[in-house]
């Protein structure tokens, strides 16, 4: 039987909700929706550790984070794993290609990919004049090499004045042409048009937008400014403290404190977004035009989400629906996956780890005994089962670090600096503005899930529980020594 093409669209920063088939109410997403419509919505879908390095090392290994070693942010540490998404699917057959971002470690590391047109955007740390000279992003990054050749030496996506991590916004200021967006559309159509027809591919075509800087072109703007926007969600237990301190620092983790300017961040975002959506747009005629549609398998997800200014905060790495909650489904063209229940929803608990054991899965090959994710493939045929019940997600962030436990219909939250618990009904309260932790009755319920991260955090190195109980306090870094081992 001959095996299905895939091509799997992963994006950064992308928030659950905002997309048109996500019920968000400004947000439009005409392509994706189309997508969305045709196959199976995983509604419940997470990054365990929601930042770009540790989301994207359960990605490519299936592994979860205390397999993988990345329990937050820390850059320069190679990626030594045996088995990889690509590598196992390269040894399946396939022909594999990832267009964009890998945010991996030395640069130009493939991970088991045949062949990597990388962009991993603006990143400050592949920039620096210690950085050495094979390693600076201004030498190994494909985009910025192009960007160069375009547009003269002193062309980048700094010209905007925006940082990687700002919530500040305004549009691109170059020809749409030359935006990191197209430019990932546009590698992914010449890896088509270059392709070996007899051989099955693997596309990963890996966008860096929405992540910041917020700098979509003009048009994309002008279809959000003159809305009446959402405005943020803030629970009841939020405080402004962290606000009043820094909500006037341009790449701060609160987000602004002017409101005009959230609302600017909000059109940036959205703008970035729809721009993204009709990018795939030109992605998915081209397969329709070149006769690969009916043949392929689509995957569609993100690293994680984007706070948007929810609960006084902004990016990611915390433990709340706008960081954590991440889009994923499931389509295909009508040769291939004759299962696929389209237009259906499941409600069971996935994650980043499932995708590499999915993949595998739909290529027919061997999942290997270190993946921990299983496979979402037989749920496209019977969304309506429990495949998880719940989910330990967790990041390293000095302060705000966290654990947390999350299920179809509630989550539960540890602060381990602090010892500081919440409790969220996410069935009656999905923006998580009212804290139930001391509600006499959900305390059952929150003995359960306290008790799920006991059992998820015994044997951990930093001795955040003895096996009965939780033990705040602890030393906590972003990497365990799994992440180090070759």
């Amino acid at each position: 039987m001959k095996k299905p093409n895939i091509v799997f669209i992963m994006t950064d920063q992308l928030r659950a909700d905002c997309l048109g088939y996500a019920g968000h109410p400004d947000v439009k997403t005409p392509y994706l929706d189309s997508l969305a419509s045709k196959g199976v919505i995983f509604a419940n879908a997470y990054s365990a550790c929601p930042s770009c390095i540790a989301a994207r090392a359960a990605l490519h290994t299936g592994m979860e984070q205390s397999h993988h070693g990345r329990v937050g942010y820390e850059d320069g540490l190679p990626w030594n794993y045996e088995h990889t998404m690509a590598g196992e699917l390269s040894k399946a057959g396939y022909y594999t290609e990832c267009v964009g971002k890998m945010h991996v470690h030395p640069l130009r590391n493939y991970l088991g990919f045949n062949h990597v047109d990388l962009h991993d955007g603006y990143l400050h740390c592949a920039r620096y004049g210690s950085v050495p000279y094979r390693e600076s992003q201004f030498v190994a990054d494909d985009y910025f090499h192009w960007l160069k050749q375009e547009l003269g030496a002193d062309a980048d996506v700094t010209d905007t004045g925006i940082d990687c991590n700002s919530w500040v916004a305004r549009p691109w200021t170059h020809e749409e042409k030359y935006h990191p967006t197209n430019w990932v559309t546009d590698r992914s159509l010449d890896f088509l048009r270059r392709r070996d027809p007899r051989q099955p591919f693997f596309l990963m075509a890996s966008y860096l937008r929405p992540h910041p800087p917020f700098d979509a072109p003009q048009h994309y703007f002008d279809l959000y400014s003159g809305k009446d926007l959402r405005p943020p969600f803030i629970g009841s237990w939020e405080t402004d403290e962290y606000l009043k301190k820094d909500g006037r620092i341009f790449d701060s983790k609160t987000g602004p404190i002017d409101p005009e300017l959230i609302r600017q961040a909000q059109i940036g975002y959205y703008a970035c977004i729809t721009h993204l959506d009709h990018q795939i747009g030109r992605l998915i005629m081209a397969l329709i035009e070149q006769e690969l549609y009916d043949d392929t398998v689509f995957i569609f997800t993100a690293d994680h989400g984007e706070e948007l200014s929810d609960h006084h905060m902004f990016r990611k790495s915390r433990p709340y629906e706008g960081s954590c909650h991440i889009p994923l489904f499931i389509t295909a063209g009508k040769n291939v996956l004759p299962d696929l229940k389209a237009g259906s929803i499941c409600h069971t608990i996935a994650e980043l780890r499932d995708i590499m054991p999915t993949l595998l899965d739909i290529a027919g090959a061997e999942i290997p005994s270190s993946v921990d994710g299983e496979s979402l493939l037989p749920l496209t045929g019977e969304p309506e089962k429990a495949q998880r019940t719940w989910l330990h997600g967790e990041h390293s962030y000095g302060e705000f670090s966290n654990h947390w436990i999350v299920t179809e219909t509630d989550k539960y939250i540890w602060h381990p600096r602090t010892g500081q618990e919440q409790y969220f009904d996410l069935a009656a309260d999905p923006h998580e503005l009212t804290d139930l932790i001391h509600e006499p009755e959900k305390q059952e319920r929150i003995s359960i899930l306290r008790g799920h991260l006991i059992e998820a955090l015994t044997g951990r190195p930093e001795g955040f529980t003895d096996g009965t109980k939780l033990i705040a306090g602890r030393p906590y870094g972003p990497t365990l020594p799994s992440a180090t081992q070759p």
